[in-house]
């Protein structure tokens, strides 16, 4: 189908999602942009902040304006105040804390990755299906505006039938990195590459197959990798992420009738560009960073969780097994078995 114009985004107005009450675990940098998010955007209450170190959920609390601090998880979960934890610890800490949050019988946010591994995830997606209670991944792109005309463009036929898809997210980070820890599942594929891999497992579906290779940074985790999969009805996809810089940042779907481009920086809020043979297509969305976009997860979490659902249609418990198992099967390959963040398999 010829598209004259490309789709509108679905997406309601943040400000008007009926209000939760959110705890947030792990008073670090990307908890920060979220609280700061909420507070800007919606009418989303952050009321409690927990860190195993009371010290920083206090610092934490001051400069965010929350009114409570507490210094174990324990404690956070058992706030009769907090309808919803927002997990946003290191990787390592994610499978735990969801299953402790659910258990508690608070509905859970938790950061990307869900888990270190497709298993982990399972667990928490049954966990969460056993409590009746709403679990996310908070892969922050799927919930953007401009993802919400991706998926019209694809629902429309659009491209016609998607036959590739490819993407690639570099960064460069500083020594002392977290990324650089193996203790905190480092390296660029559950920090960077599960971008790319929810990309083209949600637009693709499962890999069938994958040939991957990665090069070791000296730092003891995997410095850079690339993949290429192939996918239901010979469709294939081509991924790359590095710790050593930035690449072009930006998801290429390919299709029969025309080619739809992601802008850089892909996972943020941004244009989009479709381009067929007789005539360009532009969605113009004014970029951001994580201030201006990470509300939209938590807006939706309230919306499902206000009318009795327990997940999010276009990104579910089950699309986030899906990158991750893309996801293991890069890592047996390239040979990161994540056994110094404590991942048995």
């Amino acid at each position: 189908m010829m598209l004259d114009s490309l789709p509108t985004p679905r997406t309601p107005d943040p400000m008007d999602a009926p209000p939760l009450r959110w705890g947030v675990m792990g008073p670090g940098w990307i908890a920060a942009q979220f609280t700061k998010s909420l507070q800007t955007y919606t009418r989303q209450e952050v009321v409690a902040v927990g860190s195993r170190s009371l010290p920083r959920a206090q610092e934490f609390a001051a400069q965010h304006d929350v009114r409570t601090a507490v210094g174990s998880y324990e404690e956070l979960v058992a706030l009769d105040d907090v309808d919803i934890v927002y997990v946003a610890t290191p990787h390592p800490a994610h499978l735990e804390l969801a299953i402790l949050s659910l258990e508690a019988g608070k509905h859970v946010l938790v950061e990307k990755p869900i888990g270190l591994s497709a298993g982990q995830a399972r667990e928490i997606a049954a966990v969460a299906e056993r409590t009746g209670l709403y679990c996310a991944e908070a892969l922050w792109t799927m919930f953007l505006p401009k993802w919400d005309v991706v998926r019209q463009v694809v629902e429309l036929g659009g491209l016609g039938e998607i036959r590739s898809v490819h993407s690639e997210y570099g960064e460069s980070f500083p020594d002392g990195h977290r990324v650089f820890d193996p203790a905190l599942a480092g390296g660029p594929l559950l920090d960077l590459g599960i971008y790319p891999l929810a990309f083209v497992t949600s637009l693709l579906g499962p890999h069938e197959a994958v040939a991957a290779l990665g090069q070791q940074d000296p730092h003891g985790v995997n410095g850079q990798l690339g993949a290429t999969m192939t996918h239901a009805g010979g469709t294939l996809s081509v991924i790359a992420t590095t710790l050593h810089g930035f690449l072009a940042n930006q998801v290429t779907i390919v299709g029969t009738e025309g080619i739809l481009t992601v802008e850089p920086t892909h996972h943020s809020p941004g244009p989009l560009t479709l381009r067929c043979a007789d005539r360009t297509l532009t969605y113009d969305e004014p970029r951001g960073n994580q201030v201006s976009g990470l509300h939209f997860q938590a807006v939706e979490a309230a919306r499902r969780i206000t009318a009795g659902e327990t997940q999010t249609p276009w990104w579910t418990l089950g699309a986030s097994i899906t990158a991750l198992e893309a996801s293991d099967e890069i890592r047996r390959q390239i040979g990161d078995d994540l056994r110094a963040a404590g991942l048995r398999e």
